[in-house]
């Protein structure tokens, strides 16, 4: 007979996975293999979500890592920027090739119509070997030589067919900068993965199970952005689960699955934190209908927050205040041990200014 899981079940799962039941000791570059990369359309974002989940995080850690080229950020999942070990951006970098193609068909080939798209890319790639360049850098100097077509196109042309990374300092802790791109191969010094792509996806799929499972087809679908992937989830050795809805939930052979008693402290998540994005069904961690907020911005002046594991309010840090923006009146006991955890997220992103903690009313 199927094990069936419940809500709160899947909850602690996810949790513990995503280190969110209690620090984990790992190093940064470490979490960030286990966690399938970050979500960093927000460049700053990842230091915020590292501190959260790991013990005596420092943000020179990942700027270092950055900056050694250890850690990359490209379009990935969901055609979304995320930031992965250059390992897994030089594997995983050609499975998401058709999302890209796709946006590209969709919003901008009108614009390059009249433009040979083989001889656009060649001469990009000739660009991009002398420098990083930005998209709109590289629009207008193609555009020199196709003038009948739309510069905001042709960078688009070239940032959704080539493999291109995003380049310091943009995403280095107390820098930044506009977004630069690279060829992914010359930055990393090293060829794209040439594995079978059965191979690259299967992985692909068990790291996610790893980091956010157990979970269902279209929970992995929901997180990838990719399709058909039921028949790679039925050829793996895992382990199958019912939700209380009926559905199947797959799941590594050993994985932590803790009771659903388990205590979940409250943290502070950054904007964009993948925990919140990565599930078709999301009710394990937003007990109600509320979107996901997807403000502009680099990173780590906002975000969400948890209560006993579930999204509960939001954060933002601006004008020398953290305001705590809660859906509903707290405990005594769940604001206490909230504001102690402000109190330190201060301390992470703000020491030397020392802002007030201030919670809204719901």
């Amino acid at each position: 007979m199927t094990d069936v899981l419940s809500e709160r079940a899947l909850n602690r799962a996810t949790l513990a996975r995503q280190y969110l039941l209690e620090r984990a000791p790992p190093r940064a570059i470490d979490a960030i293999g286990h966690l399938a990369g970050m979500q960093s359309q927000a460049p700053l974002a990842p230091y915020v979500g590292l501190w959260t989940r790991l013990r005596d995080f420092a943000p020179g850690e990942l700027a270092a890592l950055t900056e050694d080229r250890q850690v990359v950020r490209l379009q990935l999942m969901r055609n979304t920027v995320h930031l992965v070990r250059a390992r897994d951006a030089l594997d995983w970098a050609a499975l998401f090739t058709p999302l890209r193609t796709a946006e590209f068909n969709a919003n901008f080939r009108a614009g390059t119509a009249r433009a040979d798209l083989s001889v656009v890319l060649d001469q990009a790639g000739q660009l991009l070997a002398e420098r990083p360049r930005s998209r709109a850098e590289l629009g207008r100097l193609l555009a020199e030589r196709w003038p009948q077509a739309e510069p905001r196109a042709l960078g688009y042309a070239v940032t959704l067919h080539l493999a291109l990374c995003q380049v310091p300092p943009r995403g280095v802790w107390g820098k930044g900068g506009a977004a630069t791109w690279a060829l992914l191969e010359d930055w990393l010094g090293a060829p794209l993965g040439a594995g079978p792509a059965d191979a690259v996806v299967d992985a692909l799929v068990l790291r996610y199970l790893g980091a956010f499972g157990p979970a269902s087809v279209a929970d992995v679908q929901a997180w990838s952005g990719l399709t058909r992937l039921r028949e790679v989830v039925e050829r793996l050795s895992v382990r199958v689960f019912r939700g209380q809805a009926g559905q199947a939930l797959y799941d590594l052979l050993e994985a932590p699955r803790p009771d659903e008693g388990t205590p979940a402290p409250p943290r502070f998540l950054p904007e964009y934190d993948n925990l919140l994005l990565s599930h078709a069904d999301r009710a394990r961690l937003i007990p109600h209908r509320r979107p996901v907020p997807l403000p502009p911005g680099n990173g780590a002046t906002g975000g969400t927050f948890l209560i006993d594991g579930r999204w509960q309010g939001t954060w933002q840090l601006r004008d020398q205040q953290l305001r705590i923006q809660p859906f509903a009146s707290l405990p005594a006991t769940d604001l206490d041990a909230l504001l102690g955890e402000a109190a330190a997220l201060c301390a992470f992103i703000a020491p030397q200014a020392a802002p007030d903690i201030v919670v809204g009313h719901p």
